[in-house]
């Protein structure tokens, strides 16, 4: 009696273990799977940013006047192009006075010189080597006061050309520093220009990271939604004394983010080691703890209990009863019952976004 007791309780267990391993009452789940592998990966700290111009100037001048004219907030102005305009004609007033005096010392000077070349053939005559003396010498006079004419010309006319400020670099005016009427002084900031197109994430990060990050490396960057690699353009090695930060620069692949965009940038905390790594997409998120769902050979599904550690990019370090080669669910994890029947679209050995061969 004791022996048969024993035997129906065994024949108990298997029928159980054999309803866990397939269940038939519930339908076929097409589902995308991957396999885990281990790697190198390294740890990362998500710290955020900015999306900054490469080219932000407050554009001044040289000159103090009235303005004229200042370009609308807005506008799209090419390196040269004007965008402000102050009152000249002070200005030109000087450069015609410049102008004039230069001729008028151009004229003497002429004269000077054909004096000159008259008296020295009368030399060995009737003309005494102190007045020969006397018109070379007012000859050089002459010379170096329209070379200073000549300068007081070029002067004038640069300070003409500072009445007009033009743009350095190309680039949209996001701001007017200065109104039409108003009386500018000399250096005063008129208007901001700022370079959309050549951008760049800014990021102050915690100086304990400063020894991971070197110049040219690339590093995951998020903006909103999307996420994508961005390189390393330079690090500012000097942390900040209050906040005990660094800066750091990336050079983004994709030109097209807005200037003052939110980013995030995965820094690594230390040097890479290996692990046994799944895509992100694999881990299921509970209060209770999380899973993953492994693939029997027989394409039923298995429920895993696992501890997500680090992430590296889209790929997250686990700890659990997974090996490297087992066959994980990355799409359809959440449909998914323990036991329950699959149908496998594709698979992706490698986890480096290689084609997937049908299953």
């Amino acid at each position: 009696m004791m022996r048969t007791t024993k035997v129906l309780l065994l024949l108990l267990i298997a029928a159980s273990a054999s309803a866990q391993q397939a269940r038939p009452d519930l339908p076929v789940v097409m589902v995308e799977v991957a396999q885990a592998s281990v790697t190198r990966v390294a740890p990362r700290r998500w710290v955020p940013g900015s999306v900054v111009s490469r080219n932000d100037a407050r554009l001044a001048t040289s000159a103090a006047g009235r303005l004229e004219y200042v370009a609308e907030v807005g506008t799209r102005i090419r390196a040269g192009e004007r965008v402000a305009k102050l009152e000249d004609e002070a200005v030109r007033l000087r450069v015609e006075d410049a102008k004039t005096e230069m001729m008028r010392i151009e004229a003497q000077r002429a004269m000077s010189e054909r004096q000159l070349q008259r008296i020295e053939k009368l030399a060995n005559n009737s003309i005494s080597q102190t007045q020969l003396d006397e018109v070379r010498s007012q000859l050089a006079m002459l010379t170096a006061q329209l070379q200073q004419a000549e300068v007081r010309h070029r002067s004038a006319r640069h300070d003409l050309e500072q009445t007009e400020v033009r743009a350095p670099f190309s680039g949209v005016v996001t701001e007017r520093l200065a109104q039409r009427g108003e009386y500018v002084a000399t250096g005063a900031s008129i208007a901001r220009l700022v370079d959309t197109v050549h951008v760049e994430a800014r990021v102050q990060a915690p100086l304990a990271l400063l020894s991971s990050v070197k110049p040219s490396m690339e590093l995951p960057i998020k903006v909103g939604n999307k996420q994508l690699p961005a390189t390393v353009r330079t690090v500012v090695p000097v942390g900040e004394e209050r906040s005990r930060q660094f800066e750091l620069r990336m050079l983004l692949a994709d030109s097209t983010f807005n200037v003052g965009s939110a980013v995030e940038v995965g820094l690594p905390e230390r040097e890479a080691t290996e692990a046994l790594v799944v895509p992100r997409d694999a881990i299921a998120v509970r209060q209770t703890g999380n899973y993953l769902m492994r693939i029997r050979r027989d394409n039923t599904a298995e429920r895993v209990a696992i501890t997500s550690l680090t992430t590296d990019g889209d790929l997250v370090t686990i700890d659990g009863p997974v090996s490297a080669g087992d066959v994980v669910v990355i799409r359809g994890v959440e449909r998914l019952q323990d036991g329950q029947r699959v149908a496998i679209l594709s698979r992706d050995a490698a986890l480096k976004g290689k084609p997937r061969p049908d299953a």
